[in-house]
């Protein structure tokens, strides 16, 4: 099982706290936007005299509410269609262990969500890594490209849209490709759609949402972020495939059910206005502007332009940004503090990519980000190794 680079270095992060340094985290998608106000006060209120199982499928109440939700984004499903699950992260697991047999392939465009490794690891699965370029912001290439990884033993194409980590939306006509080609040889598209609220400037369109999708999209959402409930631990898997439906549901059969307080929360954060969104999103605007700002200052630093979600890939100009990425927390620290940072090479899956690369995640308020940025710049100046 491969280490997270998310979360693998924090150790040293806690060694630098205890020595007193403040440590600026870059290195985690942990929004820093308060949670509405609904979901909290709904479990304050809840009257629960026995904190029973739900449904394994979740509650009919929660899974009502969100196809009403879905059907206004133009995802046209229904509550059967709907499998409530314990956080985004399981839904990704069900869904690769629902469509993979022991040593089947899963094409992934990288970078990529790095715990997309340890769910396909976990399933006995190989990653077909789909190279895309720093150069080309991320862009998906070309088809053919796409095409010749398929092998017999191909069973699905997994998108994140938009994507961790690139923050790259997918175009509608890459999005018809993909579903062109899976249908042309009969597998399955698993796309990640957990941060369909935020993106900047460009149009969104949902896999779910074209005609054709299906009996061959998995759609993957999560709470986490569009409410800024990360401890919620509320995802769902969607499907109009009746058969995915029901393999999914045994694996939710095992682990018995979501969590009750969380589904109670989640039901209720459904009734945030759009306000709640428009404000979120002019606020991570700003917050990217203000980091490819300070980063377009750094020499030797180049930066993939993000359209949505809230983190970018970041070029260094070190040869190991892993060593990089501890050093700072180890032996680095400018008027009591330094910056923590999501080494690249964890993102992907061809041995060797992304080893002068760091994931930053902007969900902090814009000075915190700026100052961030500043501590960058002096440890590239002062690294030994560089």
């Amino acid at each position: 099982m491969p280490e997270s680079p998310i979360r693998k270095l924090a150790p040293f992060a806690e060694q630098a706290k205890k020595r007193g340094i403040e440590v600026i985290h870059l290195n985690i998608g942990q929004p820093d936007i308060p949670t509405p106000e609904s979901a909290l006060k709904a479990v304050r209120e809840a009257q629960v005299e026995v904190l029973s199982y739900s449904p394994s499928e979740g509650t009919s109440a929660y899974r009502k509410k969100l196809a009403r939700y879905y059907q206004g984004v133009n995802i046209p499903v229904d509550e059967t269609e709907i499998i409530v699950t314990t956080g985004g992260s399981e839904a990704l697991s069900i869904a690769i262990g629902v469509v993979c047999d022991a040593q089947d392939e899963l094409i992934v465009p990288e970078p990529f969500y790095a715990n997309y490794n340890g769910f396909a690891t976990a399933n006995n699965v190989t990653v077909a890594p789909l190279p895309t370029r720093i150069e080309d912001n991320f862009a998906l290439g070309s088809i053919e490209q796409f095409e010749s990884l398929i092998t017999p033993k191909t069973k699905a194409i997994l998108l994140c849209n938009p994507g961790n980590p690139t923050g790259y939306v997918y175009r509608e006509t890459e999005l018809s490709q993909v579903l062109t080609l899976a249908k042309k040889h009969d597998i399955f598209v698993i796309v990640d759609e957990v941060y369909r609220e935020f993106v900047y400037g460009v149009p969104f369109t949902s896999m779910l949402s074209l005609a054709g999708s299906e009996q061959h999209v998995i759609l993957i959402d999560s709470v986490s972020k569009r409410y800024s409930m990360c401890g919620a631990r509320i995802g769902c898997l969607v499907s109009k495939n009746k058969g995915v439906l029901a393999a999914a549901l045994k694996f939710c059969q095992a682990r018995l059910s979501p969590p009750t307080y969380a589904q109670i929360a989640s039901e209720a954060a459904l009734e945030t206005p759009q306000s709640y969104f428009e404000s979120v999103n002019r606020e991570y605007t700003q917050r990217r502007d203000v980091l490819m700002e300070a980063l377009a200052k750094i020499p030797g630093v180049r930066v993939g332009a993000p359209s949505g979600a809230f983190y970018c890939m970041v070029e260094l100009p070190v040869a190991d940004a892993d060593h990089f990425a501890q050093w700072m927390l180890s032996d680095f620290q400018d008027q009591g503090q330094t910056v923590m940072v999501a080494p690249g090479s964890g993102f992907y899956a061809s041995p060797g990519k992304g080893k002068n690369q760091v994931r930053i995640a902007y969900v902090l308020e814009q000075a915190r980000i700026k100052r961030a940025v500043e501590l960058l710049a002096i440890a590239l100046t002062q690294y030994p190794q560089q």
